[in-house]
């Protein structure tokens, strides 16, 4: 398994946030983490790649328990690309890519030449190699988030994590960067990646993960996960949830705002 979750719970002081959440990811397999804000989607990416280490019960990646490894070896296991991202310099795409390179680095090490081809390969991946000298401020947001995804490719860990990557694209650069993602997890990577939209976790995952109230509503495939009754529970809003394409597609239709 690339994550195993074996009876998770954490808590902010008193206030629990997670509760007994146990969930088992395959290797090669993409994931979509449904769930209203405030449940705890953040909360478990963050136990998972180790940032929050007070929880209670065993996270392992790759078969490895996260809490028993230091940063660089957590670093050659599992990647993260974050909701947002503020560059503070003007770096170019490639060193931006290069700067994941260093868990295999000592102390005081620039990367070398086989650390650039590995970063060169990274952006040929996700074909924005003809970006590799461009300053990173001065590209589109669809294609820095392509850049992060290389980056995190780069890094060479077998499962990324991913915190609503599309949440600030437009529709080109959304479908640009989830069919990126989908190809990766076809190649082997396993990645889990959060989103508020139940059509996309249709249209991309392998497996469908819902977070409500800090426990798993519901986890498998997107068949089975996305329901006119699940989404509607979910959000609170009164929706249709319609099959296209021989169930290929599913669409979820407010339904107050059809009657208008």
């Amino acid at each position: 398994m690339s994550i195993e979750i074996t009876n998770l719970s954490f808590s902010y002081g008193r206030r629990e946030v997670l509760h007994d959440v146990n969930v088992s990811i395959p290797d090669g397999t993409l994931v979509n983490v449904l769930g209203p804000n405030g449940v705890g989607k953040s909360t478990l990416f963050r136990c998972i790649l180790g940032l929050n280490a007070r929880y209670e019960g065993v996270v392992r990646v790759n078969g490895k328990d996260m809490r028993a490894l230091s940063v660089k070896q957590r670093a050659r296991e599992i990647s993260y690309i974050p909701q947002s991202h503020a560059p503070v310099y003007d770096y170019e795409v490639l060193d931006v890519v290069l700067m994941s390179t260093g868990a295999d680095l000592g102390m005081m090490r620039s990367p070398g030449p086989r650390h650039v081809e590995r970063a060169c390969a990274a952006l040929e991946r996700v074909g924005i190699a003809h970006l590799a000298h461009r300053t990173y401020t001065q590209i589109s947001g669809g294609e820095q988030q392509l850049v992060l995804i290389a980056r995190a490719i780069a890094q060479e860990a077998r499962t990324i994590i991913m915190d609503e990557p599309t949440s600030a694209l437009d529709y080109g650069n959304t479908v640009r960067v989830l069919s990126c993602v989908r190809q990766l997890a076809r190649e082997g990577l396993s990645i889990v990646q959060s989103t508020h939209q139940p059509d996309q976790a249709f249209l991309y995952s392998d497996k469908t993960l819902v977070i409500d109230a800090g426990t798993v509503r519901a986890y498998g495939d997107p068949r089975d996960v996305i329901t006119r009754e699940l989404v509607s529970a979910l959000y609170g809003v009164d929706v249709e949830v319609n099959s296209l394409y021989g169930d290929k597609v599913r669409v979820c239709v407010p339904v107050k705002e059809i009657a208008r």
